[in-house]
């Protein structure tokens, strides 16, 4: 029997050992000041009233649970696509976005920043922000800014300041440090939308919470579907873990449930170019939060590399560290090239564009073997336009295969 507390932490923020609350000084009157009221607000009818209308009428809530028959074929099993892809922006970004935009008005902040890696959260927080009149400021890694173009363009129409970081390795990792430091300069009139389960508590439960609709639904669907309530088998992708959270949320404690998490492997876990960081990553304190993070013995920040921007990031959300600290996760590391060719795989079966994120869930595929009757569902965060230029590359090398 599983008798841990896995969704939820601790009144300090703690999952297990992980978790917490490591901000500066001048940033603790926020973190506060969220602590002491984000679960009423939330929690209460208005607030959750208005939420839930915007999830039905606004991003297009429920989004599908598909059987995928020729993924299903190949593989011989039951594989469902949770299509977090057809949300309104793409992904499952804006179930986050909308819920912390709709609780800092309550909170009487007017200006709102995020930080962004693949752009669809940046996406979503400036979508949130235009649909309720807030300032949005989204910060991105210079390198972001260049292979994620569409989504820049689409956040600047929608009325949002992008502000490149140009840091370290320019990527994710510098885009919250930049934000961060913007927090802090503007802490009484801003409030800073965490995209994914990281930062001090309480971000990682506020995110998972809202995320959490994806499992709500999952369960619903599939009852619907086939006459029970929970899969042999969830299956998402994890950088800092916001899709898998809201994934896992709802089956965490349930022990049929076998939960599998996809980290971005890069060129191998052991080729120095990676971002697996459940396999390299020790106990250490990233974004104000103790969880796993790739890091030299001395507490340097190792760069963390991906072909998919969304997972390129040098730690992982105490949630999951959680969850792999405890073995209720299998973690597999899914290398750029077996992202990839997954990507042209269920595109071909199934004619759907996954984002890179959602392609390293579905290489796990490739990875573990399943029974003929076993139900088997993959969250789909997000939809491939985004990543068209990289797909195309790919082609144009011929470097992946189009046949399956």
């Amino acid at each position: 029997m599983i008798k841990t507390n896995y969704k939820n932490p601790d009144e300090q923020g703690y999952y297990g050992e992980f978790g917490g609350a490591f901000v500066p000084e001048m940033l603790y009157p926020n973190v506060e000041e969220l602590q002491k009221n984000y679960l009423e607000i939330i929690g209460s009818e208005d607030f959750q009233n208005e939420y839930q209308d915007l999830l039905k009428n606004y991003v297009g809530r429920a989004t599908p649970l598909y059987l995928a028959k020729n993924l299903s074929e190949k593989y011989k099993t039951q594989i469902y696509l949770k299509r977090e892809d057809l949300n309104h922006t793409g992904a499952h970004k804006i179930n986050n976005a909308l819920g912390q935009v709709l609780l800092a008005k309550r909170l009487g902040k007017h200006r709102i920043i995020a930080e962004t890696g693949a752009g669809q959260h940046g996406v979503a927080t400036a979508t949130a922000c235009a649909l309720l009149g807030l300032e949005c400021i989204v910060y991105m890694g210079e390198i972001d800014i260049a292979r994620q173009a569409p989504n820049v363009a689409r956040m600047k129409m929608l009325g949002a300041t992008v502000v490149p970081a140009t840091s370290g390795s320019k990527t994710l990792k510098d885009a919250v440090n930049e934000a961060l430091r913007d927090w802090i300069n503007n802490s009484t009139t801003t409030h800073y939308v965490i995209g994914s389960v990281v930062g001090p508590h309480p971000f990682p439960d506020l995110v998972a919470r809202f995320q959490s609709v994806i499992s709500k639904e999952i369960k619903e669907q599939l009852n619907e579907q086939i006459g029970r309530s929970t899969p042999d088998y969830v299956i998402a992708c994890v950088g800092g873990g916001s899709n898998a959270a809201g994934t896992f949320y709802h089956f965490v404690e349930e022990e049929n449930v076998k939960i599998i998490a996809a980290e971005a492997g890069g060129f191998g876990v052991d080729s120095g170019k990676s971002a697996a960081t459940t396999f390299l990553g020790t106990l250490g304190v990233l974004h104000g939060s103790k969880s796993l993070v790739m890091q030299t013995k001395d507490g340097q920040v190792i760069e963390p590399h991906s072909i998919s921007a969304g997972l390129d990031y040098p730690g992982i959300g105490p949630f999951h560290a959680h969850l792999f600290k405890e073995n209720r996760a299998e973690f597999f590391s899914i290398n750029d090239d077996e992202a990839l060719q997954s990507a042209f795989d269920l595109t071909k079966l199934e004619g759907i564009i996954p984002a890179l994120e959602s392609a390293h869930a579905l290489a796990v595929l490739d990875k573990k073997k399943f029974n003929e009757n076993d139900i088997v569902v993959i969250c789909l965060s997000g939809r491939g336009d985004k990543d068209m230029e990289t797909y195309l590359k790919m082609l144009e090398d011929g470097s992946q295969k189009t046949e399956v």
